[in-house]
């Protein structure tokens, strides 16, 4: 199971309403980096399947969002818990990084 992809309709529903964490990767096909984390990303996912949501939100296409919660650079990585956002990571990290980060949420 990899990152869904989530949109500026779909964002409450899926990322505030959820009953689980859920990481947001932000990100853009133009970007480099996000293509350098994007496997990290789709890891964490199958790793922590049962226990948190992975969504995807393409920058470009849903800059609602992206403006909402202030993505200046790609790839900004948030975890949102009870529908607050209460961490991020912004830039490619290894995934040992993003993993201790979504660890203190689950």
């Amino acid at each position: 199971m990899s990152a869904a992809a989530v949109t500026d309709d779909t964002f409450d529903q899926e990322v505030l309403g959820s009953s689980i964490p859920v990481l947001v990767d932000f990100w853009a096909p133009w970007c480099g980096p996000c293509r350098m984390v994007a496997p990290v990303v789709d890891e964490i996912a199958l790793q922590y399947a049962e226990q948190v949501k992975v969504v995807k939100v393409n920058t470009d296409d849903n800059p609602g969002i992206a403006s909402k919660y202030g993505i200046r650079s790609i790839p900004t990585l948030m975890i949102f818990k009870e529908g607050q956002r209460v961490d991020m990571v912004v830039g490619a990290v290894p995934k040992t990084t993003l993993a201790t980060t979504l660890e203190k949420y689950i």
